[in-house]
């Protein structure tokens, strides 16, 4: 029996009955050869981890844009954080840590720059729309990752319907995570003080992001112990929905936000049209893509926001002339 065969094992003796066994895997689209150490769902975290795509998510804006301190999110740590609370639940309901791992850390991949402003310039281009969890598992496409890892990411959305346990523990995990960290970082922009948020999540979920964190997925773990399913107790849900709806309402609707994202639709925008235009300046893998339109934002959506910047001056901004 080699390494994998052994962790399989231990997964069918030591698993919820609701988690999902590596052995079983409904496997990939191009069948390939199995690891003697590594489980299915290992290799899909480690071709994860080890793909551009992932390295990039390190420049891409989780809510401040470009922002200049060294202690704002990222769209990277947010991963991270998402992954780290995701596998502490999954431990804790025997749920297989390595499928959820393997979500949490790429269910971002697929990500604009500048989030999720990003995001909505280019739905409003794309003709079909733009949704960052379905580019996620067009991004992994060339992984030839598992069925289980592709589900997580594509529903790991508030509207979403993970088919495993698993997925649904990355995709409240997301939701605990970011929820979070964008209270933290607002903190850290004073665009609010901490009296500002709803009286509830205060008294209830705790008087920190730390609190806040470790309080939910207490709950959740309480809540879901024993059932073939996830979720935050009724009480909790409530709350964190209303703590949600004062970050939109408050945060993501700030006049300051307001105005970066007029900058950043611009700025898409006119990249949109001059790689519609200028095919040939497009990498050579998107040249001759049959849909321009696709191809551009398939581009564009890879950038970071740096590179995205970087772009938009050298296409539409002078150079400055040297002697």
């Amino acid at each position: 029996m080699n390494l994998r065969e052994r962790r399989e094992q231990e997964e069918r003796e030591h698993l919820s009955p609701y988690a999902v066994r590596s052995a079983n895997t409904m496997g990939r689209d191009c069948p390939a050869e199995k690891c003697t150490i590594r489980t299915e769902f290992q290799k899909d975290r480690d071709r994860i981890t080890h793909c551009k795509a992932f390295r990039r998510l390190m420049h891409k804006t989780q809510v401040f844009i470009s922002p200049e301190g060294d202690h704002y999110r990222t769209r990277l740590t947010h991963t991270l954080e998402v992954a780290q609370i995701a596998r502490t639940i999954a431990r804790a309901l025997a749920l297989n840590e390595d499928l959820t791992e393997a979500i949490a850390l790429g269910h971002d991949l697929g990500h604009t720059p500048f989030g999720h402003t990003g995001e909505d310039a280019l739905d409003m281009l794309l003709p079909g729309g733009f949704r960052h969890n379905e580019h996620s598992v067009r991004v992994t496409a060339s992984l030839n990752l598992t069925r289980e890892v592709r589900d997580g990411i594509l529903h790991h959305r508030t509207s979403g319907t993970p088919a495993t346990l698993e997925g649904w523990v990355v995709k409240l995990s997301d939701k605990i995570a970011y929820i979070n960290h964008d209270v933290d970082d607002a903190l850290r922009a004073k665009l609010l003080v901490h009296t500002d948020l709803p009286k509830a999540a205060r008294e209830i979920l705790g008087e920190t992001s730390t609190a806040r964190i470790d309080f939910l997925v207490r709950d959740l773990v309480a809540y879901s112990t024993g059932k073939n399913a996830i979720a935050l107790s009724p009480e909790v849900t409530g709350i964190l929905a209303q703590l949600r709806t004062y970050l939109f309402e408050n945060i993501y609707a700030h006049q300051l936000h307001q105005t970066e994202r007029k900058k950043i639709q611009t700025l898409l925008h006119l990249l949109f049209e001059h790689y519609i235009k200028n095919p040939a300046r497009l990498p050579e893998e998107l040249r001759h893509a049959p849909d321009p339109a696709q191809a551009a934002v398939d581009y564009i959506a890879g950038m970071t926001d740096r590179f995205a910047m970087k772009r938009f001056r050298e296409i539409y901004l002078p150079m400055a002339w040297e002697a």
